[in-house]
């Protein structure tokens, strides 16, 4: 149980907040997020969270929280929550409806696509401060040259492959991305609707929704 030392006395006492006047990341209105931790309100002790909206299709990129876990509630649209388990090396896919909720311990990589237009998630953290490690910063801020040695990759085409992500995605893809959702193969969009149908789903590849494109492991 946490120990608050907070003077409940003080006139800078805080006890409620309006979220829409903290928005840490927008795509578009569509597609943002809004931030609560205890920069905002002083009193919440040892929980923050964030407020996601997203649009079909729309990913909270791949990501760790390295002081927290993440319980992922479900208020509106549909979504597929998918983490990998350290212990097993599965990757793990779980729809969410409104009322369900998807845990997600602390420091395990994970991320969030949309199913359907105006899908609305709440991530609540065991943290007074959500702290992120985005997949797009580990690519772009690694040398190019340190990850073709690491994997035995051709480093020109490592640079080529990463040079569009010049900043932390947060949202993808990238609004200026210049994929569409009219683009994406039917045979693909059936393995998201096959996640959302069936918890235990497992398809061997790596599938991004707002590409045509499927890599295998």
């Amino acid at each position: 149980m946490s120990i608050s030392y907070m003077d409940y006395t003080s006139p800078s006492t805080q006890f409620t907040y309006d979220l829409s006047n903290n928005q840490s990341f927008k795509k578009n209105d569509q597609n943002f997020i809004n931030e609560l931790s205890i920069k905002q309100l002083n009193t919440l002790g040892n929980v923050s969270l964030l407020d996601i909206y997203l649009s079909t299709g729309n990913i909270v990129e791949p990501h760790i929280h390295q002081n927290a876990s993440e319980l992922v509630y479900g208020i509106s649209g549909s979504a597929i929550v998918s983490l990998i388990n350290p212990f097993t090396n599965q990757l793990l896919n779980y729809p969410i409806q409104p009322s369900q909720v998807v845990n997600i311990p602390q420091g395990w990589w994970h991320y969030e696509i949309a199913s359907t237009d105006n899908t609305h998630l709440l991530a609540i953290f065991d943290a007074p401060i959500p702290e992120t490690i985005f997949g797009s910063d580990i690519l772009r801020l690694t040398p190019a040259n340190v990850l073709a040695h690491s994997y035995c990759l051709d480093e020109a085409k490592v640079k080529d492959t990463l040079a569009p992500i010049k900043q932390t995605v947060v949202i993808g893809p990238p609004s200026d991305c210049n994929q569409t959702q009219s683009q994406m193969k039917p045979t693909a969009m059936q393995h998201v609707n096959q996640m959302y149908i069936n918890p235990g789903y497992q398809y061997h590849g790596y599938y991004n929704p707002m590409y045509s494109q499927q890599y295998p492991y």
